[in-house]
């Protein structure tokens, strides 16, 4: 069988049925004559498909400040000098240093009356992840493990959950759920290779009789009592053996993309990031999460996100683009957010504090109407006029998008059955 090049790889890796079953089937009608391989890949890809959906969350690590981002107050003794500037969407204007992103405002909705109760990083962060507060009985699994639960097809190569960027967040882990959906981590200094240790550093045969012998001395080790032990480690590296042999390791090589696509996203680290968050989606990955440290702005806030507002909005806009380009945005959810917001009130260090009265948030794709926002603040940025959207609204309204049941019921080592989100509503307004 010749080898397929990357892009062939990627339309047999977003299917619901097993690679090889795919590819003898298809093989088959070709060798009919019928029509050549590639035609009968292009013409049953949505049909074996498993719902295509996907999500890309984009993490403000640190919590970002509303009022210099997507709910300035220009003018207003808590404003402080951050204007305001017009966007593509009639009425709506944001923070200046996001111009592309306001480019793509039709495409994008705005919660600006996100709120929680938690106000420390670790607790916040966890919620934002799982929807539940930090329990010392049972570690939840994050919202990505969960979706990737349900829609994600286990036998793929690549890995169902990629988060990319350095220091994990709090939550974001696969908890109760198990090692197959586990996120598979790359470093912020990784992004555009292959990562480290990915590859057999001898000939697949070998590698393949090393496999053999791993199995019968861990089939030893399994009939002397040790068989969750040996089962979770196969997981593991059955995993791990998939991906090392296969092509698909492509995905993750920047150097496939041209230097103007490149360009638009930006050469940062979290530019680079997004890109290969859409290359991830595009090859079948359910779940990615992009992380972007560096929002705890307890001083010199301007100037701070001034200069993280320069490596994510080419990012965020590229990314909106690129997905639509591709045919990818209306089944791929993208979700800008942090922990919490920032203190209306400026402190004498030219900074913001921990504030989690009212943040806000951004979502496009998946079904999103984009041009609006949901919710209003006070003028002075103080609390919440109208349409308050908790972390539970937020989620239940992320599994409408992603025609998830929200109410499903994953059960915990202790036994207790918890389901996907914790109460709350989607929110209508979102999808009309």
């Amino acid at each position: 069988m010749t080898e397929f090049s990357w892009h062939e790889n990627v339309a047999l890796n977003r299917q619901s049925v097993s690679r090889r079953r795919f590819l003898y089937g298809a093989s088959a009608i070709a060798a009919a004559g019928a029509v050549n391989f590639r035609d009968v890949m292009s013409v049953q890809a949505d049909e074996l498909r498993k719902q295509g959906r996907a999500m890309i969350l984009l993490f403000m690590q640190g919590g970002p400040s509303q009022f210099e981002t997507f709910d300035p107050k220009p003018g207003t003794e808590n404003g402080g000098p951050t204007t305001a500037i017009s966007t593509a969407a009639s009425g709506i204007q944001i923070a200046e240093g996001w111009e592309k992103t306001a480019q793509q405002m039709k495409d994008i909705a705005i919660i600006r009356s996100m709120t929680t109760k938690e106000g420390e990083h670790l607790r916040a962060a966890y919620q934002m992840h799982t929807g539940y507060i930090p329990s010392g009985s049972v570690k939840h699994p994050s919202l990505g493990s969960c979706i990737a639960k349900e829609l994600a097809v286990t036998d793929r190569e690549l890995p169902s959950v990629v988060t990319i960027g350095d220091r994990g967040a709090n939550g974001s882990g696969a908890g109760f759920l198990g090692v197959d959906y586990e996120p598979f981590q790359i470093s912020g200094r990784n992004v555009g290779t292959v990562p480290d240790n990915v590859g057999p550093i001898v000939g697949e045969k070998r590698f393949t009789r090393r496999q053999g012998l791993l199995d019968k001395l861990e089939g030893e080790f399994a009939a002397r009592g040790g068989e969750t032990v040996v089962n979770n480690h196969r997981r593991i590296y059955d995993k791990s053996a998939k991906l090392v042999l296969s092509p698909m390791t492509k995905t993750f090589d920047l150097s496939l993309e041209t230097a103007e696509t490149k360009e638009r996203y930006g050469n940062s680290e979290f530019g680079k990031g997004c890109l290969l968050a859409r290359r991830l989606v595009e090859a079948g990955v359910t779940f990615v999460e992009v992380r972007l440290n560096g929002w705890d702005s307890h001083k010199d806030v301007f100037d701070g996100v001034k200069g993280l507002a320069s490596k994510c909005d080419p990012a965020l806009s590229a990314l909106i683009t690129d997905l639509k380009d591709r045919g990818l945005f209306d089944k791929t959810l993208i979700m800008w957010t942090g922990e919490f917001g920032r203190t209306p009130k400026i402190n004498p260090n030219t900074g913001r504090d921990h504030w989690p009265r009212n943040f806000n948030t951004l979502l496009a794709g998946g079904g999103i109407q984009g041009g609006q926002v949901i919710g209003e603040t006070a003028k002075d940025g103080m609390g919440i006029v109208n349409d308050p959207v908790n972390i539970p609204d937020l989620f239940s309204t992320i599994c409408t998008s992603l025609e998830v049941n929200p109410a499903k019921e994953n059960m915990s080592p202790i036994g207790r059955p918890l389901k996907i989100v914790d109460g709350g509503q989607p929110v209508a307004k979102l999808f009309s």
